[in-house]
């Protein structure tokens, strides 16, 4: 497999312009067709920084509906849910496969957390167990209340990422997920730098309101222990091993 064999549109796909194109590819000598099962831009950066040309498809799927209590397991379920949708979207039989030697699924999910700041009772949905104390579950911020709420909760404080990834292989059915974790430091948010995070409202739309890439934030990271690249979303080690082992 070449890196520079594959495709990526600039906008996400349809199902049936997915199976078009491997109609298409039946008559080329692209042997592999990698499909990204999400719309977060930072995932499609840090897969095309791999080098690897995609399709790009979202699932759609309530991830609040899914539940469960490590929060490792829980990125696993949702990525897992994620996958089974596009699948679902896809309809790929063995015939309309044809002769494309391989089809890639990649799929992720990730979230973020506060550690060691809360009060008992509640549990943090990013931290791994080992080390959390106390915490609370937290989705993407439901208003800027709550997102303001989020990054002072950061403020001076520590939180962990732990990011999921999940690679199947279409022609071959394997399938397999690892999730990654990483820790991060923060110095002290000045409360003018959260106001003009809340009114740009980028922070709306990712888990726990935190984007340590943005360059409001990045001055007041003050140690990150692991990848940045896990942070955003798609744990660029992690994601190339799955790859080999899939094809």
């Amino acid at each position: 497999m070449t890196k520079e064999s594959l495709t990526r549109p600039d906008s996400p796909v349809s199902p049936s312009e997915f199976r078009q194109s491997l109609g298409n590819m039946e008559a080329s000598a692209t042997p592999v067709k990698i499909i990204l099962g999400s719309s977060s831009m930072p995932r499609r950066k840090i897969l095309a920084e791999m080098g690897y040309e995609f399709s790009v498809m979202a699932a759609d799927i309530d991830e609040k509906s899914i539940r469960k209590e490590k929060p490792e397991d829980l990125v696993m379920a949702i990525a897992e849910a994620k996958a089974a949708a596009i699948i679902s979207k896809l309809q790929i039989t063995d015939s309309q496969l044809g002769n494309v030697k391989q089809t890639i699924l990649i799929v992720a999910d990730t979230a973020e957390a506060i550690l060691n700041r809360l009060p008992i009772g509640d549990y943090i949905k990013e931290a791994e167990p080992t080390i959390l104390i106390t915490g609370v579950i937290r989705e993407k911020p439901s208003s800027r209340e709550e997102a303001r709420r989020f990054i002072k909760d950061y403020s001076g404080g520590q939180c962990a990422t732990v990011s999921s990834v999940l690679v199947t292989n279409l022609k071959t059915g394997f399938r397999k997920g690892e999730w990654d974790r990483v820790e991060i430091q923060f110095h002290e948010i000045p409360d003018e730098v959260i106001e003009k995070l809340i009114e740009e409202g980028i922070v709306l739309n990712v888990a726990g309101g935190l984007i340590i890439e943005h360059s409001l934030i990045l001055p007041y990271v003050k140690q990150v222990v692991g990848a940045m690249d896990s942070v955003m979303g798609l744990p660029k080690a992690v994601t190339e091993k799955l790859i080999k082992e899939a094809l």
